[in-house]
């Protein structure tokens, strides 16, 4: 029996989006997978918009290596997804790199203006950071990213590698029908900002879906990068209108913030699940919730549960409410807190958090564990022929940003900085040139040491608990790489935030299941005292992914049924 319209015992409210599963008279589809898997010999790409994928293609099929085709497809979709990601923002990326037969990570995020500090923002009665505004504001770390991420791992120009953006940028291209809705919100949520309306609508009004949609200012934008590299955005033109806007509403970035900028090297953590391995970037992301979670769920033995199940169901959300309580009082920037990772992520830590959680009652309050002393984006995957792989998470946090737009420039800025917390003695507090916690996070997967699966899945606070999910899918319940991302989504929003003051856990928080769980399990977790309440298609997320088949020697590509994008190989 699948999940019906209607109430779930104890008259909680049960989520009802999401798509039908439409796999089951399809061979090769399993239960749940909507659509065949891509499946291509020479390269593979999976975004979440069609002329993205195929211009990472091109630059493929061009003699350019994944990292090429993935900046390409970044920036087609800081054109073409204005509503998830942009020049604005942020980056992320873990990198396969066949050469020297390991991963690289790459942390890409901004940091706060120098001169901002609690006091400061005290001093003008603001108590609580905005979620929007030009106090949000942080450097945005999209194009220091892939400059460096280019200059280690690209082969060609990249005035190549922006030209497929740059000429959908000028002649114009179709908008598709999710980020229509997504812009359309958006264009309600920034209508009076300043600069907003000229630099992202349609006489005043978002474009529909089948709207040809150009940005020519946009397209001036990658030229200079284009032709000066990161110069050509962290100084200059563009970065004095950025400082100069920013200032203007009241914020504090000046371009020597700008200047200053640099992401960070850094090496990917993990740990292994059944025989994979699950590997993420450390803080200040929020990847290693998902290390965490499944860390918890090692100890049992979920196979054996049917998925789907109330065991399934409740031992999930109960792993994740302990690692996310843990992830709203630790996780920060490591320059400024001494964060120990390798303790969070251990197997004897794990145990630890695990005999907390009971089996037969949901927990309305956890709190985080004892340690030593001392949120709307996109997701992109590329592999190439040599065997990179490249898994790519880029965004303007909460849909567009921060609403602040600088004039002449095509883009939005990113309110990452809301992130922040202004509690006394939190770890994630609001200091200058520190980096804020950040929800964003690439993933991916080895098996004896060997590339596997690069993945992620987009969504603030889901992406943890959907990285998760997708590894018990694939390791747990078999399924394949489509029909792990199809397969409805479990959802836990807790009371605990990862900004402002550290709030406990209360009241267990809430659940939102996707349409296709039984109603007999979801009966059986309203009476273990969960609540369950409806969400929101856009709340579960959007996935891609590409797995390397190592007995066929060929690329396999799966992409969200939840977006506009698709997988394609070749």
């Amino acid at each position: 029996m699948l999940l019906a319209d209607a109430g779930a015992a104890g008259g909680s409210t049960v989520a009802m989006t999401g798509l039908a599963p439409a796999g089951e008279d399809h061979i090769g589809r399993g239960t749940w997978g909507t659509r065949s898997e891509a499946i291509g010999r020479n390269g593979m790409a999976a975004t979440s918009h069609p002329l993205a994928t195929l211009a990472a293609i091109d630059i493929l099929r061009q003699g350019g290596s994944a990292m090429d085709a993935a900046i390409a497809a970044n920036a087609c979709l800081g054109l073409m997804e204005p509503t998830g990601c942009g020049v604005g923002g942020d980056l992320f990326a873990i990198v396969w790199d066949p050469a020297t037969a390991k991963l690289h990570g790459y942390n890409g995020s901004g940091r706060s203006p120098k001169d901002v500090s609690v006091e400061k923002l005290r001093a003008r009665g603001v108590d609580i950071i905005p979620m929007f505004g030009p106090l949000t504001v942080t450097v945005p770390g999209c194009v220091d990213g892939w400059t460096a991420l280019h200059g280690r791992f690209g082969k060609l120009p990249l005035a190549q590698v922006l030209a497929p953006a740059i000429t959908h940028a000028t002649e114009g291209f179709a908008v598709t029908e999710v980020i229509a809705d997504g812009w359309a919100r958006s264009a309600k949520r920034f209508a009076k900002e300043p600069h907003f309306a000229e630099t992202f609508t349609l006489a005043g009004k978002a474009p529909a879906a089948g709207d040809t949609w150009r940005n020519p200012a946009l397209a001036e934008t990658y030229r200079a990068i284009a032709a000066a590299g990161r110069d050509g955005f962290y100084s200059g033109r563009i970065a004095q209108a950025i400082a100069d806007e920013v200032q203007r509403q009241g914020g504090y970035l000046t371009t020597a913030d700008l200047a200053a900028h640099t992401g960070e090297w850094v090496e990917p953590v993990s740990t292994t699940y059944r025989g994979a391995t699950l590997w993420e970037l450390p803080p200040n992301g929020q990847g290693i919730a998902a290390l965490q979670i499944l860390n918890i769920l090692e100890g049992y033995d979920v196979a054996q549960w049917r998925f789907g199940s109330a065991d399934h169901l409740h031992a999930f959300i109960e792993a994740k409410k302990l690692a996310f309580e843990d992830r709203a009082r630790h996780y920060a920037d490591p320059a400024f807190t001494a964060l120990p990772v390798a303790r969070l992520i251990s197997k004897p830590y794990a145990a630890e958090r695990r005999a907390l959680l009971n089996m037969q009652q949901a927990a309305k309050a956890v709190e985080p564990g004892t340690l030593p002393t001392g949120t709307d984006t996109i997701y992109l995957t590329v592999a190439d022929s040599s065997g990179m792989m490249v898994s790519l998470i880029q965004s303007n946090y909460r849909g567009m940003g921060s609403g602040v737009v600088p004039p002449g420039v095509g883009f939005m800025l990113q309110n990452r900085g809301e992130q922040f917390a202004m509690a006394d003695g939190h770890p994630n507090r609001l200091e200058g040139n520190k980096r804020p916690f950040h929800t964003i996070i690439p993933a991916f997967i080895t098996r004896d040491g060997k590339p596997w699966i690069a993945f992620g899945l987009m969504g603030g606070a889901m992406q943890p608990q959907g990285h998760a999910q997708i590894v018990m899918n694939l390791v747990d319940f078999k399924m394949g790489l489509q029909e792990a991302g199809d397969a409805p989504r479990i959802h836990h929003d807790g009371s605990t935030e990862p900004v402002g003051p550290v709030t406990p856990m209360s009241d267990g928080g809430t659940v939102n299941l996707e349409r296709g769980f039984p109603a007999e399990a979801l009966a059986t977790l309203a009476a273990r005292g969960h609540t369950l309440k409806p969400a929101d298609t856009a709340v579960f997320g959007g996935y891609q992914a590409i797995m390397w088949d190592e007995a066929r020697k060929v690329w396999v590509g799966a992409s969200e049924r939840r977006k506009d994008g698709m997988a394609l190989g070749y």
